[in-house]
């Protein structure tokens, strides 16, 4: 393949605008495109795959109708009320879904990422692969062929991270699905393995199971381990409810593929199974990149190193997004690639992560923000916790859906609100009042005092903070 690094092909600025070259194309990169260039910089985004990176490719938006359509399913089958509407088996009909899926997520990466780059003439786009000469360039081996040296004046790197594959026996050599594989299946296995108990093993495990698989979940501790105790318990619980197996402290030793079928041996036997998702969590997208050529630091997992505000340790050079140490969530890499690019462009903002959401899009789904009683005792916090369990919550009720609770972690003595940990139906909708009000800082009491609608699991909020001063059971229906 032909090589030209020649001065004729090096991407000179043009003007006097500050010369941005963004690496990636996601949520942080594209965020941070957009700001540079309000901001008045030029920038060259620089992407060797598909645009739009993982979230609207491979990630959030096709994992999200994929669930939607299992709870869908779900609902066709059983529900609370099947005493009085017959359920029905549906007809899966995977190919249709799929379709479907794509098409939507075809349409929102043309509208979101593709159409607008297009439509920006501050915003150049180069196809291919990244790496870096020194800390003033880049060398990117061009997808059509060749290569170009790119110089910058600054630079963010926003490559993301990719699904991590645990170094276990034979697993290599067999067909097994990560995320991305599953998402795009054709048909749905009578039998599936899950290794990991990831937000995506775990989401993925659920709606395969509603599909019509025989899952079987293989964790390595609990379901979510580092979080409180009673997250894992209920998840485990749902889990088990929609005939799901669970295997706690379980490891597959050696994992072989025979007579068209995955053989996962562990300590005390083995599982088959028609299909293996291995979902383990995710690896930076950083090896690549040639990240010493410029002097950066990283962590022994391959992580960028990065400050409040997202600069490396080269300072004209900073991060954001699933290629740093920062939590992976898409939210966090939009905006901390905004604010990079207010700070790359002169200005000086922080990415405040201390009231951040969370969502695990089970059913019941798990919301979290804040402080647990964990992190608040090593945070050095004196903390009080109270926990309302859902047949306490009204709307739970009325929906016959009372699997999972509401629980608020305050401080002792000024009753500030720390955190909010749930496990309910939709509790991703109500999870952000709690974050808001963690942000102002607010006390328990307060958030008892406020007005919340009747009959919304948002108001499970406000009744679980009016149970650090009363016992709730011995109020009417909509007391304030």
């Amino acid at each position: 393949m032909a090589t030209d690094t020649c001065t004729s092909c090096t991407l000179a600025p043009v003007d006097a605008r500050l010369h941005i070259v963004i690496i990636g194309s996601g949520g942080a990169a594209m965020a941070a495109a957009l700001k540079a260039v309000e901001h008045g910089a030029r920038v060259t985004l620089i992407e060797r795959g598909v645009i739009g990176g993982t979230c609207v490719n491979v990630g959030c938006v096709p994992s999200k109708i994929f669930i939607r359509a299992a709870h869908i399913a779900h609902l066709r089958q059983v529900s609370a009320f099947d005493g009085g509407i017959s359920p029905s088996e549906p007809h899966i009909n995977r190919p249709a879904l799929l379709a479907q899926q794509q098409a939507r997520v075809d349409t929102l990466r043309q509208a979101k990422y593709e159409g607008i780059l297009a439509g920006n003439a501050a915003i150049a786009v180069l196809h291919g692969e990244a790496r870096f000469k020194d800390d003033q360039h880049l060398v990117v081996h061009l997808n059509e062929g060749g290569e170009r040296v790119v110089t910058f004046d600054r630079c963010l790197i926003a490559t993301g991270a990719s699904p991590a594959v645990p170094p276990i026996d034979g697993l290599t050599a067999t067909p097994f699905w990560t995320s991305t594989e599953a998402l795009v299946c054709e048909a749905i296995p009578p039998r599936l393995a899950v290794i990991g108990s990831s937000v995506v093993a775990l989401e993925l495990a659920q709606a395969f199971a509603r599909l019509g698989s025989q899952v079987t979940v293989l964790a390595r501790h609990t379901l979510f381990y580092r979080d409180d105790p009673a997250i894992g318990q209920s998840l485990t619980a749902a889990f088990r409810l929609d005939g799901m197996t669970v295997l706690e402290h379980t490891q597959a030793s050696k994992i072989a593929y025979v007579n068209d079928e995955f053989v996962l041996s562990m300590a005390n036997g083995e599982i088959r199974a028609d299909k293996l998702l291995v979902a383990t969590g995710r690896a930076h997208n950083t090896a690549a990149l040639n990240l010493s050529a410029a002097g950066l630091s990283t962590t022994a997992q391959g992580a960028i190193q990065i400050d409040v505000t997202l600069r490396t340790n080269v300072p004209h050079i900073f991060a954001a997004g699933d290629c740093t140490d920062q939590p992976q969530f898409v939210y966090v890499a939009a905006a901390a690639g905004t604010r990079a690019a207010i700070n790359m462009t002169g200005g000086e903002v922080r990415l405040d992560l201390t009231a951040m959401p969370t969502v695990v899009f089970t059913e019941p789904q798990v919301a979290t923000v804040g402080l647990d009683e964990t992190q608040a005792q090593r945070a050095g916090l004196h903390s009080e916790s109270r926990t309302l369990s859902l047949d306490k919550v009204p709307r739970a009720l009325v929906n016959f859906e009372t699997l999972g609770f509401v629980k608020l972690v305050s401080e002792v003595g000024t009753g500030r609100l720390l955190g909010a940990q749930v496990v309910a139906p939709e509790a991703g909708e109500l999870i952000q009042s709690a974050a808001l009000a963690i942000r102002a800082g607010m006390t328990v009491q307060e958030l008892a005092d406020q007005l919340f609608p009747y009959l919304t699991m948002v108001e499970g909020l406000k009744l679980c903070a009016q149970t650090f001063f009363k016992d709730v059971t011995q109020l009417s229906c909509c007391a304030g």
